[in-house]
């Protein structure tokens, strides 16, 4: 039987000394604490996330599936700010340790963290109702940080992806809406695999303005900016670019998924109407599609407060309830 120690030995610690030490000082796993040093001239962006069974997602995920979702909503995170990655920590508490299940988890972790450079440091392990912890730490040179408070009158708001597959892929699951096998699989796989828009939020330094990525839905994610900024939206709801998966769903459901679904962790960005040209080629240059759904306006008196206008592609105005995921209410 595994213990705390061969556990982490065997699918953790040695897969972690694989990767190369940069000769700045830096620790990895091993000692007390790890030691991380930020790349010269830059600074340190750090960002946790929890997943916890039954809230974050269902028990019978597969853990490759798994390891690949915990890495990915962080480095997420890492993408709205415009940082590159650098290290990260895991701490999970594990029902039981099983082998077969922390091979094919550590292989969907390490698969995603290699890709992008990102190396464990550390982390802490105990037995206890499945639950996941990562910090991740990257860096970003001072003054191009895409931050929540940068959104300007003016500015273009723009999305990048498609929205709303994993909420769709959620409420398969739940038995809210159906859809073909194929389709299913599609929404699925955004549900327990998103991709971190790492490069895109690279490309964006020194052309956006402000940035964050949707995890707890458009309505909800998009608001955060805007009271940040203190500033207001007008969004045109079919503008918001969604798949031919989802396009095949009912207009109800599409909007519900596409504006206050959450789980796609695309980039929710401003920029100003002179860099659409430019935040066009970004996203050519890292081959991720992005879409103009919106314009950031003033408030309208110095008592308003952020919120968003809705309006069709005709210009109407809609009167829409809409609310982001809340992690302490049942979506």
């Amino acid at each position: 039987m595994l213990s705390e120690f061969s556990l982490i030995d065997r699918f953790f610690a040695r897969r972690a000394s694989e990767v190369r030490i940069p000769d700045d000082g830096s620790l990895g796993i091993g000692d007390d604490c790890a030691l991380l040093a930020p790349r010269p001239g830059e600074l340190l962006a750090i960002s946790t996330d929890m997943l916890v069974e039954g809230r974050h997602f269902f028990p019978d995920i597969a853990p490759h599936a798994l390891g690949h979702k915990a890495l990915a909503v962080n480095l997420s995170d890492l993408a709205a700010m415009g940082a590159r990655p650098q290290a990260f920590t895991l701490a999970f508490a594990l029902p039981q340790a099983s082998e077969e299940w922390l091979a094919a988890f550590s292989d969907g972790l390490f698969e995603l963290a290699e890709r992008y450079g990102c190396d464990l440091i550390g982390g802490d392990t105990t037995a206890g109702p499945l639950n996941l912890c990562i910090t991740v730490f990257g860096s970003v040179p001072p003054g191009q940080a895409l931050r929540r408070d940068a959104a300007k009158a003016g500015d273009d708001i723009w999305i990048s992806g498609t929205l709303g597959d994993a909420r769709a892929g959620l409420g398969v699951l739940r038995g809210e809406w159906s859809a073909d096998e194929k389709d299913a699989a599609t929404f699925r796989r955004a549900l327990e695999r998103p991709e971190p828009r790492l490069m895109l939020g690279l490309a964006l330094r020194g052309i956006a303005h402000a940035a964050l990525d949707l995890s707890d839905g458009l309505a909800g994610d998009l608001l955060h900016i805007l009271e940040r900024s203190q500033v207001a939206a007008q969004v045109d709801v079919d503008a918001v670019p969604r798949s031919a998966a989802l396009r095949r769903l009912s207009a109800d459901v599409q909007r519900r998924c596409t504006l206050a679904g959450g789980d796609d962790y695309e980039l929710c960005f401003t920029a100003p109407a002179a860099a659409r040209e430019a935040v066009e080629a970004a996203g050519r240059q890292v081959e991720i599609p992005v879409t103009r759904i919106g314009t950031i306006t003033p408030l309208k008196s110095a008592t308003a407060k952020p919120a968003i206008s809705w309006h069709d592609a005709a210009g109407t105005p809609l009167i829409l309830t809409l609310q982001g995921f809340d992690h302490f209410h049942a979506d």
